[in-house]
């Protein structure tokens, strides 16, 4: 059989999509990947890379198309690295992404568990309250899908139309005034990132990310941003001078209005600066957060330990059912954010600490902290290999796993099956639309079978 080559044409079925949400399909036992497609389709693929075990291709005849296609709604869909979903049905999607947990729980945590179909999201587009766009070479937009290429973006399905007349005004007050991009290159320029914030109100922060000491044509941006954005609240410029693909410096100064927007969340109110962090799909995150508050069964008796916890705003959820909750968070703006928004809200049977979750844990652990409940919801590399491990020891009847990353999520899950915890009740929730990534909240019960 003569061997597979680059450049070369096959005929192929796909079935499944990869992590990123590319189509799977097989060739002479090997895995090949093609963007752009749908499960159940057939394809004249070009095989773009061959290695030894895994191909990469591309799509150059759709044959057989699936009754899930759709024609993308953007004129940015194949080229931004932003969506992978825009060429077929939401409902196509959301199976995709159940498919992605039940396989990840099966294979990757030794789980078979029924995972029960993704809850959607009512409102697929507009939903994002926050977008940083990336400047370079005379555009505002995103980059190109693997690459640092910024490509240009007048508008994006997933932002609210607010931002994209913020990234217009910004764009014509940069050309008129000749204001430069920062060449990451040649280290080079002014206007790094452009960074916008928006509410459920229709309020808006604007802020600027440069590299230099101060920002040159500062008054005319802000007239021209408050005559182009009702609602405009606030306008920021961000000093970050190092060279890191990091991108906001610690240093901000408000140009005008005010640095933070506040959010109602569940109920609760927070306040927003530019550095906060905070779930972007604030409707899809009521629903998650209202399935860890369920999850974790509180009658009101029990002491509560919430891990990764950001800006306490799971832990000021689960604090109105408990008698006792804790935090912890390593980022000390964000601990700073989780007590003020405590105040703010009246409660004051939560609790922050500074520090990695995992070593404060065992701390807590040492003091003889016997939680009911632990909560875990941490970045997408999942918890650090020892924390299940103190978790366990400290004896929870229940841990509540939130979790970005369904890969992580199943290790993890498997280290808690062998300390004595199973999975109970699995439920996937779409905070991303369009996009690849899925949220999942996870019951793990102590000494059941």
């Amino acid at each position: 059989m003569e061997p597979l080559r680059k450049n070369t044409a096959h005929t192929l079925r796909f079935q499944g999509y990869t992590a990123e949400g590319m189509g799977v399909a097989r060739l002479e036992g090997r895995v090949v990947f093609v963007p752009g497609v749908i499960s159940g389709e057939l394809w004249e693929v070009l095989l773009v890379k061959v290695s030894k075990n895994v191909i990469w291709g591309k799509g150059v005849k759709l044959l057989e198309p699936s009754p899930e296609r759709v024609q993308a709604d953007c004129p940015l869909a194949g080229r931004c690295g932003g969506c992978q979903y825009r060429h077929m049905t939401y409902a196509e999607e959301l199976r995709a992404k159940r498919a992605r947990v039940q396989d990840a729980l099966k294979r990757l945590g030794g789980v078979d568990v029924p995972v029960p179909p993704v809850l959607g999201a009512e409102a697929p587009l507009r939903y994002r309250n926050k977008v940083q766009f990336p400047v370079a070479d005379g555009k505002i937009g995103f980059y190109r899908a693997r690459s640092h290429q910024v490509i240009d973006a007048e508008d994006c399905l997933l932002q609210p139309e607010q931002t994209a007349e913020i990234r217009r005004t910004v764009l014509e007050w940069m050309q008129e005034f000749h204001i430069p991009a920062y060449n990451e290159t040649a280290r080079r320029g002014l206007v790094r990132h452009l960074y916008v914030r928006t509410n459920r109100k229709g309020q808006a922060l604007c802020c600027l990310v440069i590299c230099g000491k101060e920002l040159p044509h500062g008054p005319e941006l802000v007239r021209r941003l408050q005559e182009k954005t009702p609602g405009l609240a606030g306008v920021v410029v961000n000093f970050n001078l190092r060279d890191t693909n990091v991108i906001l410096g610690e240093e901000f100064q408000t140009l005008w209005g005010r640095a933070d927007l506040e959010e109602e969340l569940c109920g609760l109110t927070f306040r927003l600066s530019v550095p906060s962090f905070f779930q972007v799909n604030r409707d899809q995150t009521q629903r998650l957060y209202q399935l860890a508050l369920e999850f974790a069964g509180l009658t009101g008796a029990e002491t509560v330990l919430d891990l990764y916890c950001g800006i306490g705003s799971i832990t000021l959820v689960l604090a109105r059912q408990a008698k006792r909750v804790i935090g912890a968070e390593i980022v000390p703006e964000a601990v700073e954010n989780a007590k003020e928004n405590a105040r703010n809200n009246g409660i004051s049977n939560a609790e922050f600490f500074l520090g990695d979750a995992g070593k404060i844990a065992a701390r807590l652990a040492e003091e003889r902290l016997c939680p009911q409940v632990v909560v875990v919801d941490p970045p997408r590399k999942g918890l650090a290999e020892e924390t299940p491990e103190i978790i366990a020891g400290m004896g929870p009847e229940r841990v509540v796993y939130v979790s970005c990353d369904p890969a992580t999520l199943a290790r993890d899950v498997k280290r808690f099956g062998v300390l004595g915890y199973t999975v109970q009740r699995v439920q996937p929730v779409d905070l991303f639309p369009r996009t690849a990534h899925v949220e999942t909240c996870v019951l793990l019960q102590r000494g059941t079978v």
